[in-house]
């Protein structure tokens, strides 16, 4: 079969997406990503994964939309794809439609987050938040398979009427890769200059100001000075694609306050030997769908901090794997971080409880055979290669 992967941007293809790519490859499958330029579709294409991009945009612009939908239409009308697997909110719902114009046999959609479920005020953001749950009830109508990564929003999809049958699949890592490891941790603080007594939190996000940097600094700051052997790893960059304000001038503050107890590390490749060699990970957002980063802190045996909203409230067991805080407290972060820094065994303890959950709830074969259950529905869907995934 021919199988169309569709992503907004290339990191999300990159990063979500390839493993499933390789899966479904090693099914003997033609499998082809769809996505909007960027640099990381390198990485993708030396896999030897075809990659045709789309000019999507991550705005409401009714041109950039209708542009973006127009070389989608195209595309799949002249690949003839047996499936289209979109993902996202937006590139989901013009991936959908261009496929149900185009008569694709097989719809299926994954959702990462429902737009109607972040926060926001004022007439902008109940008019968007309207028109997002308007389009994602519309295309559910169209979509023959229904997967969601968090359990509360396939409840959502079924209780709002979006999709009568939709499937929890949840986010996996492989647990093989992203793991405790003290001697990594060892290897990476020395080879970095980091001694061995720091208390290390990591947050490993893009860098929008919807995942709580403001919180963050704000509340590492006040703790900085009464623990001094605590640092801050911040780990990630801002795309091309995301919108909204800069958080160039508080970081730029922060590095003049906090010197070395705050270090920017930028985009990575080798986000696991960074989980290896932190003590806490933290994550304060307003909104979330099911966050890869909390999946991969708790297969590295990472207590985490996190705020109660849809997606980590299901992934984080309060006060066993970790820390639930009301979204924007500053007061409420600053104490859960000061707490951990000060209860080794503690943090020690949530680690190991973390680790154990994820590798029930969100080891990388286990979200896999989840996904496959669907596919196997697909009349003419052939897995019989799937006890031999490619290595790669």
């Amino acid at each position: 079969m021919k199988i169309f992967e569709v992503a907004h941007v290339d990191f999300a293809l990159y990063q979500f997406l390839l493993p499933l790519m390789r899966r479904l490859r090693s099914c003997h499958h033609q499998v082809i990503g769809v996505c909007a330029e960027g640099s990381l579709l390198e990485k993708v294409k030396s896999e030897g994964f075809r990659v045709e991009t789309i000019p999507f945009v991550r705005s409401f612009s009714v041109i950039g939309q209708l542009k973006a939908f127009w070389a989608l239409y195209w595309l799949i009308k002249q690949e003839k794809p047996d499936i289209v697997h979109a993902h996202m909110s937006i590139s989901g719902v013009l991936a959908r439609v261009a496929a149900f114009l185009c008569g694709t046999p097989v719809i299926i959609y994954t959702c990462h987050g429902y737009l109607f479920n972040q926060p926001g005020r004022g007439i902008k953001s109940w008019v968007r938040r309207l028109l997002s749950f308007v389009l994602e009830w519309g295309c559910g109508k169209i979509t023959d398979y229904y997967m969601t990564v968090s359990q509360e929003e396939a409840q959502d999809a079924k209780r709002l009427g979006i999709h009568s049958r939709p499937v929890f699949i949840g986010n996996g890592r492989d647990s093989e890769q992203f793991c405790p490891d003290e001697k990594a941790k060892q290897h990476f603080r020395v080879s970095h200059h980091i001694q061995s007594k720091q208390i290390v939190f990591l947050i490993v996000s893009r860098l929008v100001q919807h995942k709580g940097y403001f919180e963050l600094i704000t509340a590492f700051s006040a703790i900085a000075d009464k623990i001094p052997e605590i640092e801050l790893w911040i780990v990630g960059e801002r795309l091309p694609s995301d919108y909204g304000f800069s958080l160039d001038e508080l970081f730029a503050g922060a590095q003049n306050k906090l010197g070395n107890q705050i270090r920017f590390w930028g985009y990575r490749q080798d986000i696991d030997q960074l989980m290896k060699a932190a003590d806490i990970f933290v994550l304060p957002s307003h909104f979330e769908g099911l966050p890869m980063s909390i999946v991969e802190a708790m297969l590295s045996g990472l207590p985490i901090i996190s705020t109660s909203i849809r997606g980590p409230r299901e992934q984080i067991q309060h006060l066993k794997t970790g820390l639930l805080l009301p979204v924007g407290s500053i007061s409420f972060l600053a104490k859960a971080m000061a707490w951990l820094a000060f209860h080794p065994e503690q943090r020690k303890n949530m680690g190991k409880n973390s680790r154990e959950r994820a590798l029930l709830m969100y080891n990388e074969t286990v979200c896999f055979d989840r996904i496959m259950k669907v596919f196997n529905q697909i009349e003419g869907f052939d897995n019989s290669f799937l006890s031999k995934p490619e290595s790669n």
